[in-house]
Order: structure tokens, then sequence, then C-alpha cells
């Protein structure tokens, strides 16, 4: 018999991000999915105020955290991975921090791109895991299954555990569509492919986002199903062929800006959610390349 799930989702305002905790009714572990740190980008503070509001919960529900999972390498926010890992910590007891095999390619390109030093390691090493398509891993009794679902960036997977799965920005809530594909390493007919994959799903599995874009006076949505998204979203419904969602797609993408965190977000994420080594002053800092047009 299938076990499902325990899900709790804590929405993060300023990015709009929602973090998902999930847990084994029956032996009490867990994983977190898309841990978010707060940023203010003009004193450059960064804290875990927000994160802290999960690491209470875990505490007064008793859950044991085994994994820490991120869907994908984010531009949008700072990842409180590590933040987790160390917090979590004990003598006995580590959660691993897991991601997609093709985070190698997302560090390679931001590698090249903030011109890190030779000695950044472009291979994962600095996860415990990056997991491969079709990869299984559990969690107390749950047995959660990775399905790559690239697209909106290389390294972009879903975890399907039980009834529920968690698509990071393959998909939003369905007013608010699909995830852009202008990134580099990024493609529409590639997201497509993933998305299809994800419909492929039981219309009653539950579906969690990453991200929820309400309107004025709508609350922000974590959840929804794979039915609701066939049926209703508006940027690709059950029906929607592969050349009319890449036309939308890249029609839309040429009017998006750039993510206001895109740097700050990347240099920490490719890094599992670790800063960069503090500079000699004891300072740690962040690059951001300029776009000379004088």
């Amino acid at each position: 018999m299938t076990m499902n799930p325990l899900v709790r989702s804590f929405h993060h305002l300023g990015t709009s991000t929602w973090t998902h905790v999930i847990a084994d009714p029956a032996t009490r572990r867990a994983a977190i999915v898309d841990p978010v740190l707060d940023l203010d980008p003009a004193s450059g503070r960064v804290s875990a105020d927000s994160a802290r509001r999960v690491f209470e919960y875990l505490g007064t529900t008793g859950l044991v955290v085994d994994w820490i999972l991120e869907t994908h390498a984010h531009a949008d926010h700072l990842s409180a991975a590590a933040w987790f890992q160390r917090t979590l910590a004990t003598s006995a007891q580590r959660p691993g921090i897991g991601i997609g095999a093709g985070i190698v390619e997302v560090q390679r390109t931001f590698k090249r791109l903030l011109n890190l030093d030779a000695d950044f390691a472009t291979d994962a090493s600095q996860f415990d895991r990056a997991f491969a398509e079709g990869e299984v891993l559990r969690i107390g009794e749950l047995e959660m299954r990775v399905i790559a679902t690239p697209g909106h960036t290389p390294d972009g997977v879903s975890y399907l555990v039980g009834d529920a799965v968690f698509v990071g920005d393959t998909l939003f809530a369905p007013r608010a569509g699909s995830a852009r594909c202008d990134f580099p390493g990024a493609s529409a007919v590639m997201l497509y492919r993933s998305i299809q994959r994800l419909y492929a799903l039981p219309d009653a599995t539950r579906m969690f986002v990453c991200h929820d874009y309400p309107g004025a006076g709508e609350e922000p949505v974590a959840q929804t199903t794979v039915g609701e998204q066939k049926r209703s979203n508006i940027h690709i419904r059950g029906d929607t062929r592969e050349d009319e969602f890449v036309a939308l797609r890249v029609a839309r993408d040429t009017t998006l800006p750039a993510p206001a965190l895109l740097w700050h977000s990347l240099q920490v994420n490719i890094r599992a959610g670790h800063l960069p080594t503090a500079e000699s002053n004891a300072v740690t800092y962040l690059k951001l390349p300029l776009q000379v047009d004088l």
C-alpha cells in the first residue's frame, strides 16, 4: 500500500516562495523542499528569520529531517539549505542536501559568467547528492522518486512521494502559468516535455509549487492538483500543443526583466546555500557583473 506524506507549507513573502516540509506520519522523519534565507540587498544583511519559522515547526512537531531538497538552483532567493543542515545537525544525525544532476551544467555556466576562482568545483561536490532521473530516496517509510523536469533550468527536478509531487518552478499555480525559459541552458521545448511528464500523473495527485504571485486581495496558493493544472493553467492545459506553448513562452520571456536577486542568488545556490568564503578582512562579498553601456 502506497503511503502518502503529510505536508506543511511556509510562504516567504519577500520572494513569493513556498518552502514545504514533507513528513512520514508513521516515523516522523521529514524532508524540507526549497528553503529560503532572507536578504536585504540594500544593506547586504543575510538572516534566517523566515527559516526559523520552519525550524520552530520542526521542533514543536518532533520531526527529524533526513533531507534538504532543492528543485533547482533558484535565481530569485538565497537557499537556506546550508543553514538548515548546520542548525539541524547533531552528533548522530546530519541531513543531506540534494539537487538534480544538471546542477553541474549550471555551475559551469555561472562559474564562467561570474568569473569565479579556478578552484570553484563544478562537479556538484558542494551537495551531498546530485540526483539522476528515476533515483529513489527514503523519508522514513515513504519512498520518493526523482523526476527530471528541466526546461526552466537544466537542473530542474520534481520529487514524487505518494500522492504528492513537488515541482519547483516547472509550474506555478494555474492562474500564474509556467516558469520562464530564458536563462542559460533553458528551453521552452524541454519545459513543455517536462510538464507532459507531470501531466501523465493521476489527476488527483497533489502538486506543490515553489511560487505563487497572487493579485490584490488574493491569498498565495501552495497546492493544486495535476487535474486542475490540466484544466485551467493559463499557459499550458492538458490539450495545449507544443508549438503553442513554445510560442507563448518565448514571446512572454522577451518582456520579463531579470530577477532582482539573480546574481545574489546564483552565487549562493550553486554552493548548496553556502555563502562565498570571507575575504582577508573577514567580510563576505557577492559579485555583481556590470553591463557597461557608456
